[in-house]
């Protein structure tokens, strides 16, 4: 009985070895050449301590409860009022993840008549929260702003009467690419919408004070901008900026908001401290810009890999296996790179996505970067 009702799930398994698709969980190991942890917060003694704190003071671990019960911390009120001051926005509320927030944002704010434009490369957690909303969503090619254009005006040549929104992500994860901000922000304006920015990869290192590339949009008052503390600032959840109506209307209507326990307060006071380091210490971004720039000409001279222009640095290799091959002989030789593969990209584009943190160094940047073009050739 119990073999046959997981036959399918096994199917759905073997399916995926044979395309060299199935997922494994690896523990950490090597040297650090995939997080996300681009300033090095993630262990820094300063953001231990400021927790350390937390804990001698009182701080629970856990809220207890939704926020609308009895999990709304001090530390959350505090961490969304610091917050909204930082980037400049109305309000800001605070969410477990990128994830649960823009689940929340994009099932729950865009109304029935309205238009959902997305980048075709935006983020999985966008496309779940679209799958929920009542508004349509339609995809366009990536960072084509005439496309945009194109498909808000054939929507209203069909008679749509509602409100566009645009959604792009500022940094692209994959390809460590940037949006087209500006151009996009002019086009919502024009057509009288709405612009979500996805800060995730460029919060903490990009704009003035690492407040992000979108940074100046939210005074427009038709910006909504996700900042997520799990990447640059070292700890967890996400701090999403928009204005006031918007978020009491989240308060009131986002399932993912409401019926979950609130994030740790712990980590409340953590993402306040990784604000106030992002202000004290912005010798961090520019070590970060260094080690970019040097991982660039290692790259590109050792593999003709054209520069990202950021911390990602995506090294397309094409074949699943392939790609699978070369991430298990870098994990061997104590690299800790991984292979990307469909759905999480395009079909045909499996890559090892390789990112540049403060956890590593020139001389690992430039050992890493020969070990792998050895590898490249030798794996065809």
């Amino acid at each position: 009985m119990r073999a046959a009702a997981l036959a399918r799930y096994e199917a759905t398994l073997a399916g995926l070895h044979r395309r060299a698709r199935v997922r494994t969980l690896l523990q950490q190991q090597g040297v650090d050449f995939t997080s996300n942890d681009y300033l090095g917060l993630a262990n820094a003694p300063r953001l231990k301590a400021a927790i350390s704190d937390a804990i001698e003071r009182g701080v629970p671990a856990g809220a207890g409860g939704s926020r609308l019960l009895r999990g709304n911390d001090p530390e959350h009120v505090a961490l969304e009022a610091e917050a909204a001051s930082f980037f400049g926005t109305e309000k800001v509320l605070y969410f477990g993840s990128g994830y649960a927030a823009n689940a929340a944002l994009f099932s729950t704010l865009p109304q029935r008549d309205d238009l959902i434009i997305h980048d075709a490369l935006i983020h999985a957690s966008a496309h779940d929260g679209m799958a929920a909303s009542k508004a349509e969503a339609v995809a366009v090619p990536h960072s084509d702003v005439a496309a945009f254009d194109r498909a808000i005006r054939r929507w209203r040549a069909k008679g749509g009467k509602g409100r566009p929104w645009i959604a792009v992500e500022s940094l692209y994860s994959m390809d460590g690419d940037q949006a087209p901000l500006r151009e996009l922000a002019e086009l919502a304006s024009r057509h009288d919408g709405f612009l979500v920015v996805d800060e995730a990869h460029a919060t903490g290192l990009l704009g003035p004070g690492g407040r992000g590339l979108a940074s100046g949009l939210e005074s427009h008052g038709n910006a909504l901008v996700l900042h997520t503390c799990g990447k640059a600032l070292g700890v967890s959840g996400a701090l999403l900026g928009l204005p006031t109506v918007f978020a009491d209307y989240l308060v009131n209507r986002a399932r993912n908001f409401i019926y979950t326990t609130a994030p740790s307060p712990l980590m409340a006071a953590g993402v306040r401290e990784a604000l106030r380091m992002l202000a004290d210490e912005p010798e961090r971004r520019l070590r970060l810009q260094g080690l970019t720039s040097f991982a660039g000409e290692q790259l590109r001279s050792r593999l003709g890999v054209d520069p990202s222009g950021s911390q990602i640095r995506p090294v397309l290799i094409g074949d699943n296996a392939r790609a699978l091959r070369i991430a298990a002989r870098m994990q061997k030789a104590d690299y800790d790179l991984r292979a990307i593969r469909p759905p999480t990209v395009p079909e045909g584009t499996a890559r090892l996505r390789i990112s540049i943190t403060l956890n590593v160094d020139e001389d690992r940047i430039a050992d890493m970067a020969a070990r792998l073009a050895a590898v490249v050739e030798e794996e065809v």
